[in-house]
């Protein structure tokens, strides 16, 4: 394919990570998502390279992940593949309700619903529930577990092994012998990893980076007390944790050396968090370059990237630059990611036809090059980066189909090159200076996802004071043969996982189980100290605040529609889901409510709106418009979905504001009256139509309630509704609720009385 204009490269760029699962360093996995993702996306991804000719690919590692891959290539077990690779008939009943509740983590509509077998158990689950365990058979709990296994495996790997097809083709009636030759397949393919990775680096196919060991974030360990303007009476005003960042980044580039024998030159510091001192300590230690986001360019050159409505950058200019940043040593280099690429495929491409998805990116990567063509500069580099593992179970094919076609398309035009990072930096002679980088990560260009709120601080608080107890023991019994051991439980804890679950506003489903592992670690300190643990690290983190929000309910509601806030044992909310939303950065009178919780039975999804209190007062009866957005669809692509078409106030756009949805529900109330509630639904052609509302039963009062039938959101039973909050007053974005996810319910199948 010839294409006319100036040759644009561009550097696709994948990152990997998984944190620690484990309890101790000899244990098992608590969760199996190494074991997963690698059956269905380490080795998957890289082999893309040997596919195509001319097709270079970079990708980011984190060690610990290699350390977790080495272990899972001979013996090592999670919670799942043991319970896997045991006998039915020995099964408790612990056993049972744990495999009811975990062996269906998996996405509905790519890999549960095209499973004949799966599906139908997935629906009996839904009908019966996991309350009797007797309601499945010993077959049931069989099958269940193999078609669990089988479905994580990436679909390129069922025509490269028969036995992988078979297994599948079996459909069900599985037996402890395929169990046990499932879970021997995912050791085969996990053993193909790293012997691939360094066959394809030392051809120049793709190139690696990494990160620190733990996947730390750099500028906390590096400068918290400036990172978070810290007040002189904060407990955390010094986390002392500056070395332990330096000693992090270089275990991690001795450690990718010792496995592949080359040193990376790049390191993707986490979450693309960098600051002035992230990158002298960098390039201190011999690092060539780093990345990060664009937000990050656009605050550190004083240069705001004007997006349209679709996403199409205004002036690209900037952001297909490389920069050279001055330390007090010496230089370093850095590259910055186009955000809404990384947000389409990150979000959005999913929901979509993969060809025409794929065709699509091809036209915005060839929009961008139009762009360039009045450019003085002949070297432009788009930088395509984002989280390589977690997006394409939502894909289907888990995204062959679409990587192949757009790698085709890139492969096949001549005016465009995918290149190897550190060839390109070196190849080019034309770096723009960078005088400054303003700290900030690549999620809202600042680090309110790990410090900054309450559980987050006392998570911070506890390794403190672990860190201090431990720093004091060494140089008390600095011979201690434990020290090396106990500072990697520590280096583990400093990881960023444990602070992004923790609190608002993120929730992982399985946050008791993080926590855990966290206070875990920081009690293996002691342990291997032989010192006694303080008792505060038996008290878990997340029951320590009321804010922190239920957000699923516990069960089926059926209230009544009333517009009363009624507390106590006769709430018939008692068990619905509940989002609380805080106040800042939002001042506390910009809000409409202070909660909002919500639920559903056979036939409807419930809302109740708790009202913000401040704006009910005698001095302030709601004098403004205040308007709530939600906008809804059912998990699938059965019908037409339309963007969220409320204004940014931010020029800055987060992910949610890509998604699309089929319904939109608007909520205004001024001077103490509910001035209108109406809905909208989607269109062809990302539009909007005004629907019949009478159907909606609501009541405003203390509080407002709202009753939605599923029928006309068009959910039928089994499936899942998605939903978010917006508060949007005049129509202008004020915040997301909750920030950075979508919620969700789905809908019971209806039980037939005999």
């Amino acid at each position: 394919m010839m294409s006319q204009g100036k040759k644009l490269s561009i550097a696709f760029y994948w990152h990997m990570h998984q944190p620690v699962y484990q309890l101790s360093p000899k244990g098992g996995y608590l969760m199996p998502w190494v074991r997963l993702h690698a059956v269905k996306d380490y080795l998957d991804m890289v082999l893309w390279a040997e596919k195509f000719d001319n097709l270079k690919l970079n990708f980011d590692f984190v060690p610990v992940l290699f350390d977790a891959i080495q272990e899972y290539e001979k013996d090592a077990h999670d919670i799942h593949s043991r319970l896997t690779l045991t006998p039915v008939e020995q099964l408790s009943h612990e056993d049972k309700v744990f495999i009811l509740n975990n062996f269906f983590d998996a996405n509905y509509q790519t890999m549960i619903l095209p499973n004949k077998r799966y599906h139908s158990l997935y629906q009996k689950l839904q009908t019966v529930g996991n309350e009797n365990v007797d309601n499945f058979s010993e077959q049931d709990y069989s099958d269940i577990m193999a078609l669990f296994n089988l479905v994580w495996i990436d679909p390129v790997f069922r025509k490269e092994y028969p036995q992988i097809q078979s297994l599948i083709d079996k459909e069900e009636n599985y037996t402890l012998e395929d169990r046990t030759l499932i879970i021997e397949m995912h050791r085969q393919i996990i053993r193909r990893i790293i012997p691939t990775i360094k066959n394809l680096w030392q051809k120049n196919k793709i190139e690696l980076s990494t990160s620190p060991y733990y996947h730390p974030i750099l500028p906390i360990l590096l400068d918290y007390k400036n990172i978070r303007n810290s007040s002189a009476e904060d407990e955390l005003l010094d986390l002392g944790t500056e070395e332990d960042a330096k000693i992090q980044t270089i275990s991690a580039l001795d450690r990718m050396e010792e496995l592949f024998g080359k040193r990376p030159k790049g390191i993707w510091a986490s979450e693309q968090c960098v600051s002035d001192k992230t990158l002298d300590m960098l390039s201190d230690l011999g690092v060539k370059w780093s990345i990060s986001d664009e937000g990050i360019l656009a605050n550190s050159i004083n240069y705001e990237f004007i997006h349209d409505f679709k996403g199409y950058l205004q002036d690209p200019y900037h952001l297909l630059k490389t920069y050279t940043y001055k330390t007090k040593k010496s230089d370093i280099k850095m590259i910055f990611r186009d955000s809404t690429i990384h947000n389409l495929i990150s979000f959005e491409y999913s929901h979509h036809d993969p060809d025409a998805t794929a065709n699509d990116l091809y036209d915005r990567i060839k929009v961008i090059q139009s762009k360039i063509l009045s450019s003085p500069d002949e070297d432009h580099l788009l930088t395509i980066a984002l989280d390589g593992e977690n997006c394409w179970e939502n894909y289907i094919e888990d995204g062959n189909l679409f990587l192949h076609t757009l790698y085709d398309l890139i492969s096949k035009d001549e005016s465009l090159e995918t290149v190897l990072i550190s060839d390109y930096l070196e190849k080019t002679k034309e770096h723009k200076k960078l005088n400054k980088v303003v700290p900030g990560a690549s999620f809202n260009r600042n680090f309110k996802l790990w410090i900054d709120e309450p559980v987050k601080d006392m998570a911070w608080t506890y390794l403190k004071r672990v860190r201090q107890d431990f720093i004091s023991y060494t140089k008390r019994e600095p011979s201690d043969p434990n020290i090396e051991a106990a500072q990697k439980e520590l280096f583990i804890c400093e990881g960023s996982d444990w602070f992004w679950w923790y609190g608002e506003p993120n929730y992982s489903g399985k946050d008791n189980i993080f926590d855990f592992l966290f206070r875990t670690h920081l009690k293996n300190i002691y342990s291997l100290l032989n010192l006694e643990y303080p008792k505060f690290l038996d008290e878990p983190l997340t029951s320590l605040s009321p804010s922190i929000p239920s957000n699923f309910p516990l069960s089926n509601i059926s209230p009544e529609i009333n517009g009363k806030d009624i507390s106590g044992e006769n709430d018939e909310w008692n068990n619905a889901g509940c989002i609380e939303i805080p106040d800042g950065p939002v001042f506390r009178e910009s809000k409409l409510f202070e909660k909002i919780r919500f639920g559903n039975d056979e036939n409807n999804f419930y809302l109740k709106f708790h009202l913000n209190k401040y704006i009910k007062t005698e001095d302030t009866p709601l004098k403004h418009t205040y308007q709530m957005y939600i906008y809804l669809r059912k998990t699938g692509r059965q019908q037409a979905m339309s963007p969220i078409r409320l204004i940014n106030k931010s020029k800055n756009t987060p992910p949610l504001s890509m998604e699309k949805f089929h319904n939109e529900i608007q909520i205004s109330i001024r001077e103490n009256d509910l001035r209108f509630m109406r809905i909208i639904k989607a269109i062809p052609g990302d539009m909007w139509v005004l629907e019949n509302s009478k159907s909606i039963e609501y009541a405003y009062d203390e509080v407002l309630d709202l009753k939605i039938p599923f029928e006309i959101l068009n959910v039928e039973e089994g499936e899942t509704l998605e939903f978010i909050f917006i508060n949007a007053n005049y129509g202008m974005i004020d915040f997301y609720i909750p920030n950075e996810m979508i919620l969700s319910v789905t809908r019971p199948i209806a039980v037939v009385k005999k």
